[in-house]
């Protein structure tokens, strides 16, 4: 079963889950404000996507500009960022999607249809 963490006002989120029950996926709904995920959880993930770390950033984010990550990530240890990022659902990209052996930030419709269909 997918997790998908989402913020309900996110329109991004919005667009994502629509996608998904169009194409019939089944999946568990977590609210990254209230039910982010912790820092081992976020290691894991990392850890399984493959990505960047800075995917895993809602670089968009009104958390991130104001604590000006854009020029503090860089000199951050990954500890320290994925620490940072257990501290608060919105610094997280979304919608973050957790499968059995994958991880998806963001929603780009091509790499979820790879993934997912």
């Amino acid at each position: 079963m997918l997790k998908i963490y989402c913020y309900s006002k996110c329109s991004t989120c919005k667009k994502a889950l629509k996608w998904l029950d169009d194409n019939g996926i089944s999946y568990e709904l977590a609210d990254i404000k209230a039910e982010h995920p912790d820092e081992a959880s976020l290691r894991s993930y990392y850890e399984m996507s493959g990505l960047p770390l800075k995917r895993f950033f809602n670089t968009s984010g009104i958390q991130y500009r104001e604590l000006e990550l854009s020029k503090k990530l860089p000199s951050m240890s990954e500890d320290e960022q994925l620490a940072l990022l257990a501290t608060d659902g919105m610094l997280v990209k979304r919608p973050l999607v957790v499968g059995n052996e994958f991880v998806l930030t963001g929603f780009k419709e091509n790499e979820w249809k790879e993934k997912l269909l």
